[in-house]
């Protein structure tokens, strides 16, 4: 495989557990170092303009506010990122799960403002387009394990450009249409 199929080429199924299929299928063709870059001008956009009243609510009782989604989303992307540079960089050591539904409580995104909240997500995505734009080949290829499966660098990518499509759809449906 030519060093620009492996960007361009969706990750196969035995590169990520079946529970992130639903993400990896989300990004488009072309190479997802660029679908990274351009979402994050996309998602900033969209979040902007959201005042504080709209963030602070939820579309339905027992789900997560808006301020909550972005701080799940950025600690998502960290997540995603730092498996990215541990599988990438050769660490063998199998990386831990997270439970987001213990951690967007902890997170404390509803005491925070609209415009932190953006601009953290801008920062992390920012590291993660850095992250992957430096990685070779053989790197963006490598397999490690994460939450007792095995997982690609290249995978951990479209994860994260397909995360943040799910989760955009969500608040455009949900959050901003209502």
């Amino acid at each position: 495989m030519s060093a620009v199929n492996a960007f361009l080429t969706h990750p196969e199924d035995t590169e990520y557990a079946p529970f992130y299929a639903g993400y990896v299928s989300l990004v488009p063709a072309g190479d997802v170092r660029g679908h990274l870059g351009t979402q994050l001008h996309e998602t900033i956009a969209l979040l902007s303009g959201v005042t504080e009243d709209k963030a602070e609510r939820a579309y339905a009782p027992g789900k997560w506010t808006l301020k909550e989604v972005i701080g799940h989303m950025c600690d998502a992307e960290r997540v995603f990122g730092y498996r990215m540079l541990s599988i990438g960089r050769g660490d063998p050591a199998a990386l831990p799960s997270f439970d987001e539904n213990l951690w967007v409580p902890a997170s404390n995104a509803n005491a925070r403002t609209m415009a932190a909240l953006v601009l953290e997500f801008a920062a992390v995505r920012a590291s993660t387009v850095q992250l992957s734009g430096s990685l070779t080949e053989e790197a963006f290829l490598r397999l490690g394990t994460a939450s007792g499966k095995v997982i690609s660098v290249r995978a951990l990518a479209y994860i994260c450009a397909g995360h943040e499509r799910h989760h955009l759809k969500i608040i455009r449906e949900r959050y901003l249409n209502s």
